[in-house]
C-alpha cells in the first residue's frame, strides 16, 4: 500500500495542478509561468543528481564496478533515449505554433498534451527506479528517499497540469476537456514506475544504468524545453529564481527524507 501511494503522489501533483483551469479566468500571467517552469527545471536538475545520480555510483560500487560507468552510459543512454523521442513524436511546445517530430494532422490541443507526456516519461521512470531501489534494500536507496523523490516530481507536476491545461482553456476547450488532457499527461508517469517494479528481479544488475538513464532524460526535458522557455522574452530572471527555489527545496526534501 505505501509504495501504491507513493506512485500516485506526482500524478496527483499533475492533476491538482490541472484543476487551476477551474480557479484561474484568464490565461496564466507569463512571470508566473516563467516562474513555474524554472521551479519545475530546479526540481528536476536536483532530483537527477541526488535521487539519481548519486544512488547510480554508490550502487555500482557496492556492486564492485567502476562507479563512473554506469552513470555516464546510463545518463547518456537517457539523453539519446529523449532526443529521438523528441524527434519522433509529433507535439507542440507553449512558446511556439511550430509543432515537432513527425508530421501529422493532430489537433493543437492533442500535440501540447503530448508534448508535456513526453517530458513527464523521464519522471515516471525516475520515481519506479527509486521505488525499486528501495525494494531491494541494496541500492543506496531508502523508502523514505524514494518518497521524497516522488513528493518532489508532485511538486514540480503541480506547474506543469496548470501550464497545460490554462492554454488549452484559452484554445476553446471547455474547462472540463482542459481540465482531463491536463490530468491525463501525467498518466505516465505512474504507469512506467509499475513497469519498472514489476520488473525489477530482471532490472537488479543494471539498476545504476537505469538510475542514471532516467537523470539523462530529465535533463534532457530541462535544457532542450523547460529552461529555454522560462528564459524567453522579458523577465528571464524569474525563471532563474524558479530554478534557485525548486533545486534547493527538492535538495532539502531528499537530503532531509533521504
Amino acid at each position: 500500500m505505501p509504495i501504491i501511494l507513493g506512485l500516485a503522489i506526482p500524478l496527483v501533483g499533475t492533476t491538482l495542478g490541472a484543476s487551476m483551469v477551474y480557479l484561474m479566468k484568464n490565461k496564466m500571467n507569463p512571470k508566473i509561468e516563467k516562474l513555474l517552469l524554472g521551479f519545475a527545471s530546479g526540481v528536476m536538475i536536483a532530483a537527477s543528481i541526488w535521487s539519481l545520480l548519486i544512488p547510480s555510483i554508490d550502487m555500482a560500487k557496492a556492486q564492485g564496478k567502476i562507479a563512473w560507468i554506469p552513470a555516464t552510459i546510463g545518463f547518456l543512454l537517457g539523453i539519446t533515449f529523449l532526443l529521438i523521442l523528441d524527434s519522433i513524436i509529433p507535439h507542440l511546445h507553449l512558446a511556439t505554433n511550430k509543432p515537432e517530430g513527425i508530421p501529422s494532422k493532430l489537433k493543437k490541443a492533442t500535440m501540447l498534451v503530448l508534448a508535456v507526456t513526453l517530458h513527464n516519461i523521464p519522471e515516471g521512470m525516475a520515481v519506479g527506479v527509486t521505488f525499486a531501489g528501495a525494494i531491494l534494500g541494496n541500492a543506496g536507496i531508502t523508502m523514505a528517499g524514494a518518497f521524497a523523490l516522488a513528493i518532489g516530481i508532485a511538486i514540480q507536476n503541480f506547474p506543469e497540469g496548470a501550464i497545460i491545461s490554462m492554454p488549452l482553456r484559452t484554445e476553446g476547450i471547455s474547462k472540463n476537456k482542459a481540465f482531463i488532457y491536463g490530468t491525463l499527461s501525467g498518466i505516465v508517469e505512474p504507469i512506467g514506475a509499475v513497469i519498472t517494479i514489476l520488473l525489477i528481479n530482471t532490472v537488479v544488475p543494471i539498476l545504476p544504468y537505469l538510475l542514471s538513464f532516467a537523470a539523462g532524460a530529465m535533463i534532457y526535458v530541462v535544457v532542450e524545453e523547460l529552461i529555454p522557455e522560462s528564459q524567453a522574452g522579458e523577465h528571464s530572471n524569474i525563471g532563474t529564481i524558479g530554478v534557485a527555489i525548486g533545486f534547493a527545496i527538492m535538495m532539502i526534501l531528499d537530503i532531509a527524507l533521504g
